[in-house]
Parts: structure tokens; C-alpha cells; sequence
């Protein structure tokens, strides 16, 4: 049973900077692809960023293109938010990936484990 856990969520100033983990438990981490999505109030879940098993491709979202780094070691993955903007503010989830192919990182369906998420709020 795979499990995620985040962590490093809280209220930050606009302009500041987080870092957001994710703890994977149980199954073969190095075997899945990774992905930070976030949800806003009123508002449905988006991407913000992927990164592949190997560690080799990452992709982000437009809109924190140039902030944000995803990247990830044996057991966990990883959310650097740099330049935070109010609209920025959201719970942050991390799922994985476990269909083996890196085809449309950005797209929901394709995550099956998903944590319980960590809220961010950017203050103005």
C-alpha cells in the first residue's frame, strides 16, 4: 500500500519562499512518476509541476515557471517555491504516478496515490 504524506505547508509573506515535501511509504518509489497539483478555494485542482522516475524530465505549469522546482530523492519529493504570489495560496497535494509511462504528466487521470495535502497561504 502506497502512501503519501506532505509537509511544509504554512503562511508565508508574497515574495518569500517554501519548500513543500512529500513522504512516499510502502511500494517502489523510484518506479513512479511524481506530480504537485493544488487546489484553491472555489476553484478545481491544477497542475503545477511532475517530475519522471528518473529524474530526468520535469515539467510546470505556466504559471510558476522560473519560481518553482520539483525534484526528489530515494524516498521523497520535493516543492521549492520561490517568489510566492498571493495566488499562490492553495492546498498543495503530491501524487504518484504508477502507469510506467510519462505521457501526460499535467493530467489527473493519470495519478492513482495521492497524499492529503498541505495548505500554503501567500499573504499580500
Amino acid at each position: 500500500q502506497v502512501q503519501l504524506v506532505e509537509s511544509g505547508g504554512g503562511l508565508v509573506q508574497a515574495g518569500g519562499s517554501l519548500r513543500l515535501s512529500c513522504a512516499a511509504s510502502g511500494g517502489t518509489f523510484s518506479s513512479y512518476h511524481m506530480g504537485w497539483f493544488r487546489q484553491a478555494p472555489g476553484k478545481e485542482r491544477e497542475f503545477v509541476a511532475a517530475i519522471s522516475r528518473n529524474s530526468v524530465i520535469t515539467d510546470y505549469a505556466d504559471s510558476v515557471k522560473g519560481r518553482f522546482t520539483v525534484s526528489r530523492d530515494k524516498r521523497m519529493v520535493f516543492l521549492q517555491m520561490n517568489s510566492l504570489k498571493s495566488e499562490d495560496t492553495a492546498v498543495y497535494y503530491c501524487a504518484a504516478d504508477r502507469t510506467g509511462a510519462y505521457g501526460s504528466p499535467s493530467r489527473q487521470v493519470f495519478y492513482d496515490v495521492w497524499g492529503q495535502g498541505t495548505q500554503v497561504t501567500v499573504s499580500s
